[in-house]
């Protein structure tokens, strides 16, 4: 059962449009709550997400975060009568105005921590930009994936040109991004697009497991090792091991280093403090 934040917290209030829940030690469950409209990104959702993502990067306590959406669907994506809002409007303002929705989404990308999007539905557009833009995507047997943008006549947005080339390879995007098609959740598990699928039944409480396994690893490691992921990874071998032989180190000087060690040693789970 998950334990709601604190009711001091802005976003933990139904008309935020974002649940915001901590579900087992260290890991936080972000739902988004607008499903009337299959969880679009409202203005209200884009406000309570950009607030809440801020208030998790200042919090110590934090270790996994997962993303799911509320009822049947993960997120269709931007509010289409805010995106054809301003017909009148022009370019430039369009433009500022697209760049601070795409901020204000991609800020979980500032996360230090690993973020799991939990597709627990269709998830189309920015919905499934949001999912390619966290660390690990889960996919229930019943959702669904596009970027349609091409098929409402639009350039694709938030970073979809970017992030889903790095994920699937330049052939799956291009068929996606070009073709706007939908594809299933196994088909996206084959072209890796989501790392595994799992009965609706189940699906939540499995990808909750795995977010605290993760929760429970040393959270100074965690974080140096998402890190160094960011973006693919370093361009080349002699940046990967320049960084790794710092951020090795560091982990060796913590006193979680000396607790895995004593774990192992002891057969036991270790208990990590992130110091």
């Amino acid at each position: 059962m998950t334990q709601p934040l604190p009711d001091s917290q802005p976003d933990s209030q139904p008309d935020s449009q974002l649940r915001v829940d901590r579900p087992s030690d260290g890991v936080v469950l972000l739902t988004l709550d607008n499903p009337g409209q299959r969880n679009a990104m409202s203005g209200l959702m884009t406000e309570a997400w950009q607030r809440t993502i801020a208030d998790l990067r200042a919090d110590p306590d934090v270790r996994c975060v997962v993303v799911t959406g509320e009822g049947s669907a993960f997120c269709s994506g931007g509010d289409p009568r805010w995106i054809a809002g301003e017909p009148d409007a022009p370019v430039h303002a369009l433009r500022t105005r697209m760049l601070g929705f795409y901020r204000a989404w991609l800020s979980v990308c500032d996360l230090e921590v690993p973020t799991i999007a939990a597709i627990n539905g269709p998830a189309v557009g920015a919905g499934l930009c949001l999912a390619l833009a966290c660390d690990l995507r889960y996919a229930a047997a019943s959702a669904r994936m596009s970027v349609p943008f091409v098929r409402l006549g639009m350039h694709a947005g938030m970073a979809a040109t970017h992030h889903l080339p790095a994920i699937v390879g330049e052939a799956h995007a291009r068929d996606l991004l070009l073709t706007g098609r939908m594809v299933g959740a196994d088909e996206a598990f084959r072209m890796g697009l989501v790392s595994s699928v799992t009965p609706d039944d189940q699906f939540l409480d499995s990808v909750l497991e795995t977010a605290a396994g993760i929760s429970a690893t040393a959270p100074v490691a965690s974080r140096l090792t998402k890190v160094a992921l960011r973006d693919g990874g370093h361009a080349d071998l002699t940046s990967c091991l320049e960084w790794e032989a710092l951020a090795q180190p560091v982990t060796l000087a913590t006193e979680d280093l000396q607790e895995g060690v004593r774990a192992s040693r002891e057969r036991r789970a270790p208990v990590f403090q992130g110091r």
